[in-house]
């Protein structure tokens, strides 16, 4: 065959890219389970996070030491336990599946309740994890991410420092969820309200948002007395 002809560019080419497609899909495959743990394990670290345990030298470890039981908020608010496939996406999880999860863990002899969130900010996707103390009433501890939010404004929600400005905020008031985080400077009931980020109004308002429409979801099993 003429190399310089085009059909001998072309046949060429076309061999190259199936072969490099061929490589990629292999690839892909072979680290897909390996992608899914790291998701796995990621997801575990940030609960650990909501629970004020930041520094976990073996994430695994840890997680099946605190972590006793993942359990689904019946309508009741009971809980059952779940018996699943740990999951990562809370959201779908809960619109697909209709399943509100709920973590009972053990920190230093003391029961606590992690309570995945999740919503919108500015530019993308938020989400986080809600720590309670055994009342069901009062935070223990908080994370938030985010996938794109501002640096140095929206950014700021994934920051231990506004995180930390939840613990001890109460999450419920007569049946209500009452925790909240409002604009920067505007605290009138600092028992359940929480300052935004200065200059980063939307991505706070998305992280009151989230707070609301997740945690009504948890109503009837917050304010239960079992």
């Amino acid at each position: 065959m003429n190399t310089n002809s085009n059909s001998y560019t072309l046949v060429y080419a076309s061999v190259l890219v199936v072969i490099v497609a061929f490589l990629l899909a292999f690839v892909n495959s072979s680290l897909r389970d390996l992608q899914g743990k790291n998701v796995e394990l990621d997801t575990k670290n940030q609960i650990l996070s909501a629970l004020n345990i930041r520094t976990a030298a073996d994430v695994e470890a840890e997680f099946d030491k605190v972590v006793k039981e993942d359990q689904i908020v019946a309508e009741d608010g009971s809980l059952t336990p779940y018996d699943g496939k740990f999951v990562t996406g809370y959201e779908k999880e809960f619109k697909e599946n209709g399943r509100a999860h709920v973590f009972v863990c053990e920190v230093d002899g003391q029961t606590k309740y992690v309570i995945p969130v999740y919503g919108a900010g500015l530019w993308g996707a938020i989400w986080g994890y809600v720590a309670l103390n055994e009342d069901k009433n009062t935070v223990f501890g908080t994370y938030f991410s985010h996938a794109s939010e501002t640096p140095g404004l929206g950014a700021e929600i994934a920051g231990e420092h506004f995180q930390n400005e939840f613990k001890d905020k109460h999450v419920m008031d007569g049946g209500n969820v009452a925790l909240s985080v409002v604009k920067f400077g505007k605290v009138e009931n600092p028992d359940c309200q929480v300052d935004g980020i200065s200059g980063g109004t939307i991505t706070s308002n998305g992280v009151n948002a989230m707070l609301e429409s997740c945690l009504k979801h948890y109503s009837n099993f917050l304010t239960s007395k079992n």
